[in-house]
């Protein structure tokens, strides 16, 4: 199953054995188109030069509807499927989402947490709903570092100890090549302090406040270091 959340960047999809085998995966990303279904994916050429994220989260099959119901706050595009319908009936919420019933009534803000499988799980925290200063800031309980494009009404915001939201510089380096904001079209937030590291769907716009969106945040010292030493340059803040 394809997705896309409408009016941003961020795509994915969710995928599942359907044999015997208990294996699916949560790929989360920026690349317009991919995967190609059931043929070989080109990566765009125009996209090259641009910034772009993606992250694969290897679940349990029976994680499958959970994520499924936070999309649905999302109100994504599911714009290719072919999971069978013996797999869809099981998933009462994996299947309100292949048939584009979104959840439109309270509770507005839903969290909920999965983990991934292997050896050392990731634990993953999915949060849907107006997303940076209503829901990150207050669910992660600290101080963040954004990295997102910004509009000229929402600025870094340091009014409250403890719960700052600080706005990334342009350009950031990744691994030593700059990355602008005009050519980067990922978004995503670190903790400060912690060891959180989001994915999020909406820009930092005012918009947001009112328009659905999602976050995956992801508890790991090391994916949290990568993107932390990214984020070590922030906007001045009042």
């Amino acid at each position: 199953m394809q997705h896309s959340v409408q009016h941003v960047q961020h795509l994915g999809v969710l995928m599942m054995d359907t044999g015997n085998n208990d294996a699916a995966a949560w790929i989360v990303h920026t690349v317009p188109g991919f995967p190609k279904a059931r043929t070989g994916y080109l990566f765009p050429p125009a996209e090259i030069q641009k910034g772009h994220l993606l992250i694969c989260l290897t679940i349990k099959e029976d994680q499958i509807d959970t994520i499924a119901m936070t999309l649905r706050i999302a109100t994504p595009l599911i714009y290719y499927n072919d999971i069978p319908d013996a797999q869809m009936d099981s998933r009462p919420n994996l299947k309100k989402l292949a048939n584009g019933e979104s959840r439109l009534t309270p509770p507005l803000t839903v969290t909920q947490d999965t983990t991934t499988t292997g050896a050392q799980s990731l634990k993953v925290t999915i949060y849907s709903k107006e997303i940076y200063r209503r829901v990150l800031v207050r669910k992660l309980k600290t101080s963040i570092k954004v990295w997102t494009t910004r509009d000229k009404f929402l600025k870094s915001d340091c009014k409250t100890f403890g719960r700052n939201l600080k706005l990334v510089t342009s350009p950031i380096s990744v691994d030593g090549h700059a990355s602008s904001l005009e050519n980067d079209v990922s978004q995503w937030i670190v903790s400060e302090p912690g060891n959180k590291f989001c994915v999020v769907d909406k820009p930092y716009h005012k918009s947001q406040a009112k328009e659905p969106a999602m976050a995956v945040c992801i508890d790991d010292a090391t994916i949290f270091g990568h993107f932390n030493r990214i984020a070590q340059n922030v906007e001045n803040c009042v």
